[in-house]
C-alpha cells in the first residue's frame, strides 16, 4: 500500500520547486521584454510608411460624413515609396550583419546593441510582409514586383546623387582653377615687369660711365700746359728743369 503521507513531503517540494522556476521564467521574461522594449530604435522613424496610412486612412473633414476618396495612383505612388525606403533598410541591416555578429564574438559591442539590431530585423521582415499585403490589395499580384521597381528606383536614386555630386566637384573645381588661372598670370606679368626694370638699368649706368670718362679726359687735357710750363724742351731733344726762385 503507498505511503501518501511520506510521498506528501516530496511532492510538496517538487511542487515549490517547478512554481519558483516558472514565476523565475515568467519574471525573467517579462523583465528580458520590457528592456528591450526601452531599446532606442535601430532605424530612424519610417516616415514613407506613416504618410502611406494616413493617405490610407484619412479621417473626414468637420462637417463630413464620408472621408475624401484618394486616387489609386497617389496610393501606389506612396506605396512604392515606402517600399524604396524598406530596400535602403534592407540593404543596411544585411551589411551590418557579420560585422556586428565579429564585433559581438570579440567582445567590442554590448549585447544590447545585437538586440537591437536583432529586433530591427524582426521589423524589417514584419514591414515587408505588410507592403506585399497591400500592393496585392491595390492591384492583384502586384506584391511580387513591387520590390523590384523599388530596388530600380533606388538604384537611380543613388546614381542621380553622385551625377549632382561629380557636377557640384566640377564647378568648384573650375573655381579654384580660374582663381589658380588669375594668380598664375599675375605672378606672370609681375615677373614681366621686373625683367623689363632689369632691361633698363644697364643702359643708365653705361651713359654715367661715359659722362665719366669724359671728365677724365677734360682734366687730363687742362694738365697738359701746367706740364708744358714746367718743362723746357731743348734742341737735342732732352727735357730741362727751370730753377725756381728762392
Amino acid at each position: 500500500m503507498v505511503n501518501w503521507i511520506g510521498l506528501t513531503i516530496p511532492l510538496a517540494y517538487l511542487g515549490v520547486l517547478i512554481g519558483s522556476l516558472a514565476t523565475f521564467s515568467s519574471l525573467y521574461r517579462k523583465r528580458k521584454a520590457a528592456k528591450s522594449a526601452s531599446l532606442e530604435p535601430w532605424f530612424a522613424p519610417h516616415l514613407q510608411r506613416d504618410i502611406y496610412l494616413s493617405l490610407l486612412h484619412l479621417e473626414p473633414e468637420p462637417g463630413k460624413d464620408k472621408a475624401p476618396a484618394v486616387p489609386d495612383g497617389v496610393l501606389k505612388a506612396a506605396l512604392l515609396q515606402r517600399a524604396t525606403e524598406d530596400i535602403k533598410r534592407i540593404l543596411e541591416v544585411r551589411n551590418s550583419k557579420q560585422a556586428l555578429s565579429n564585433l559581438l564574438q570579440r567582445g567590442s559591442v554590448g549585447d544590447d546593441l545585437w538586440q537591437r539590431f536583432l529586433r530591427a530585423e524582426k521589423e524589417i521582415e514584419a514591414e515587408l510582409r505588410d507592403v506585399v499585403q497591400e500592393a496585392n490589395a491595390l492591384q492583384p499580384d502586384w506584391g511580387q514586383a513591387i520590390f523590384q521597381s523599388a530596388n530600380e528606383m533606388h538604384h537611380n536614386a543613388i546614381l542621380r546623387d553622385k551625377l549632382n555630386a561629380i557636377q557640384a566637384q566640377g564647378k568648384s573645381d573650375r573655381e579654384w582653377w580660374d582663381r589658380e588661372k588669375a594668380s598664375i598670370q599675375s605672378k606672370f606679368m609681375k615677373e614681366l615687369d621686373e625683367g623689363e626694370k632689369e632691361n633698363t638699368k644697364p643702359t643708365a649706368t653705361s651713359g654715367t660711365e661715359k659722362f665719366g670718362s669724359d671728365e677724365d679726359a677734360v682734366v687730363v687735357d687742362g694738365g697738359g700746359p701746367a706740364a708744358a710750363s714746367g718743362t723746357t724742351n731743348t734742341p737735342k731733344g732732352g727735357t730741362k728743369k727751370k730753377k725756381g726762385k728762392k
